[in-house]
């Protein structure tokens, strides 16, 4: 397994809202710089809308999500996905919309507090969102995923670690500012986005929601240069390990995140994942749908501490080790990440090829590197 370390220096200055340090503090980041991919943004490249099976017919007016393969709405061909801060300490629960997401990324939030986690969820049709969140502050590594998605990044304020990624020409960030619910809370926990305006009639008080954002921003909701194409490679049927002598049997998935207690378990009665933390199920508080999924993506990450408990992750690298987990079983893969904004790719460990994952949402998770050997996958 090759390891190889990117790193430069950053020295930020200021502090925006949510959370931040007095004192400037220099550290290891990554700041490799990746030129932007010209795309018209009329006509984006999408993934065929290829058939499962050859008697299915594709829904009227819709096309393949790019996010995960199922059949949307047409007329989303072009929006550009948003990224989420949603924060993950006991006292944030119950979740409201993170079921919903298309993508949901775990990442170790703080090397402080048992390495306590925080989701970024990634989804395509923003539209629909009544209430998601609540939503936190962001790490400079939030800002290198969600690039990759072409995604406006959601999240309110940082560790002043994140002003010159926020500097960036490819990103995209609304912070703070989004509805304030009155859940009885602490003020930390209280702030959700929306699609639309939110009247919180108790403080007497109206929230602008991401169509306003939007149309007051220099944003456009649909991809825009930086845009690179489709993250995934689907595959046209069904992926399973059944006829791989190197596959391991992955039916609970135990990640080395001791705060939140963060584990994956196959249900067999849907072939996907289904997500626990502290100790019970993860369900959405306003569906009460159970947070679950076709695809889990592991990654051995390197990551650089930048001082009371923040960090940056090595998320530059090449052929750093990982698993894609599907069906009940497990392969090893190697991932590479060439830039700031650049795609991160998963290759096939045993055939170097680049995998093809099934239809339906991923979970990816960034695990770091000096507790990857206690990860459990049985």
């Amino acid at each position: 397994m090759k390891k190889k370390v990117l790193a430069a220096i950053l020295i930020a200055v200021g502090v925006l809202t949510g959370c931040g340090n007095s004192e400037p503090i220099s550290s290891p980041i990554q700041t490799v710089e990746a030129e932007p991919i010209a795309t018209d943004t009329k006509e984006v490249e999408q993934p065929a809308a290829t058939e499962s099976s050859a008697d299915e017919v594709a829904p009227e007016h819709s096309y393949r999500s790019e996010l995960t393969n199922e059949w949307i709405d047409e007329d989303l061909k072009d929006q550009r996905p948003i990224a989420v801060m949603v924060d993950n300490e006991r006292t944030a629960l119950p979740h409201f919309g993170v079921a919903d997401a298309d993508v949901v990324y775990e990442i170790m939030n703080s090397t402080l507090n048992d390495r306590i986690t925080r989701f970024m969820v990634v989804v395509k049709d923003w539209d629909k969102i009544e209430q998601l969140g609540s939503i936190r502050s962001a790490r400079p590594t939030n800002f290198m995923l969600a690039a990759e998605w072409n995604a406006v990044l959601c999240h309110d304020g940082g560790p002043f670690f994140i002003n010159d990624w926020v500097a960036k020409d490819y990103s995209a960030n609304f912070s703070g500012g989004f509805a304030r619910y009155s859940n009885g809370k602490a003020a930390e926990f209280t702030e959700y986005i929306t699609y639309d305006k939110y009247t919180n009639t108790q403080k007497g008080k109206t929230y602008d929601g991401l169509k306003q954002r939007f149309a007051n921003s220099k944003y456009t909701t649909t991809y825009n240069d930086y845009y690179q194409g489709p993250h995934f490679k689907f595959a046209d049927g069904e992926v399973t390990f059944d006829d791989r002598s190197d596959a391991i049997s992955a039916t609970t998935i135990e990640l080395p995140f001791k705060h939140n207690g963060s584990t994956l378990k196959y249900n067999e009665e849907t072939g996907t994942y289904d997500y626990y933390e502290y100790g019970s199920a993860h369900k959405d508080a306003d569906s009460n749908a159970q947070l679950t999924f076709e695809n889990v993506i592991l990654q051995d990450t390197t990551f650089a501490e930048l001082g009371e408990g923040y960090l940056i992750y090595n998320a530059i690298d090449s052929g750093r080790s990982g698993y894609y987990i599907t069906q009940g079983k497990a392969i090893e893969v190697t991932w590479t990440k060439s830039s700031e904004n650049a795609i991160t790719h998963y290759y096939d460990a045993k055939t170097g090829e680049e995998i093809q994952i099934n239809t339906g949402k991923t979970y990816i998770s960034l695990i770091p590197s000096d507790g990857w050997s206690s990860l459990v996958i049985k």
